[in-house]
């Protein structure tokens, strides 16, 4: 399936990026910005990402799951590479901004290409202030920092190093007046020194999920259990009227057996289907 590029002009950012002092003069987009009503939520931290991190972001998305929340994240390994994942298993709309062109030769890093493209089939966006064949250089990630920064309405900093780049990303979002928020980590973490530093200057502390929906203005107990999927999942969604096996759903998908248990997998995680007497079943949840 292909996603052309094509061109959004300032009346049109997403979010709040039209509004800083050095928007884009335009954007080029691939895939589906998010409705107006939804809340854009950036999400940046260490490529090195410890496993305190992993299992904080983890957890957090459980809660984040089923509100009108885009995650905003700038496809680098590690934080960002997360967040986009987690997005995609629990159903939220998400943003990549790369430091490069969205281009599929262009696009940085190349570890995650797959990445973009599940972002694209899911519905969500790629989006750049660069030309689609532009190749990434050092002074484009700081650039590309603001466009994050910008557009979204708070910035969750997880972790980040005494020099990580991530930190650009922090300032920015007190240059732009968006809520910074951070979580506590053990005192003598490497990955805490960039948290500790912000907090130390009027970063919002997060210790639970519900603390991050308070800041963007969402009831944590309305919680919508919608999902909108994208047509292999819709197909698989309709097949299960009736309960199937494996091996059934091989034969009508037409899918490898890893193929296949990687998109029931993303089902489950969404809470959408469930294994039933060592059948397939539908959960009683409303799609859009």
């Amino acid at each position: 399936m292909p996603f052309d590029v094509y061109q959004v002009l300032k009346k049109d950012f997403p979010g709040t990026l039209g509004h800083i002092p050095d928007p884009p003069g335009y954007l080029y987009v691939r895939g589906t910005l998010p409705p107006k009503d939804h809340k854009l939520l950036c999400i940046v931290g260490s490529r090195a990402l410890s496993d305190y991190g992993r299992r904080v972001l983890t957890h957090f998305f459980n809660t984040l799951q089923g509100h009108p929340i885009s995650i905003v994240s700038g496809l680098a390994l590690g934080t960002d590479g997360l967040a986009h994942t987690l997005a995609l298993k629990h159903g939220l709309h998400t943003i990549g901004v790369p430091g490069s062109g969205i281009s599929d030769e262009a696009m940085y890093p190349k570890t995650h290409a797959r990445l973009a493209q599940e972002i694209l089939e899911s519905g969500g966006a790629l989006l750049s202030e660069y030309p689609p064949e532009f190749r990434a250089q050092m002074w484009s990630f700081p650039k590309r920092n603001r466009i994050m920064a910008g557009m979204s309405d708070a910035v969750f900093m997880l972790e980040a190093g005494e020099k990580s780049g991530t930190l650009i990303t922090a300032k920015m979002s007190s240059e732009y007046n968006k809520e910074l928020l951070t979580i506590p980590h053990p005192l003598f973490s490497e990955h805490g020194k960039g948290p500790h530093q912000f907090l130390r200057l009027g970063a919002t502390i997060v210790t639970k999920p519900e603390h991050i929906l308070e800041v963007l203005g969402l009831d944590s107990s309305q919680q919508n259990k919608s999902f909108t999927l994208h047509p292999l999942e819709k197909k698989l969604y309709d097949i299960l009227r009736e309960p199937k096996t494996l091996e059934q759903l091989i034969l009508l998908l037409g899918l490898s057996r890893d193929d296949l248990l990687q998109l029931l997998s993303s089902l489950e995680l969404k809470e959408i289907i469930t294994v039933h007497g060592g059948a397939y079943v539908r959960l009683r949840t409303q799609l859009t």
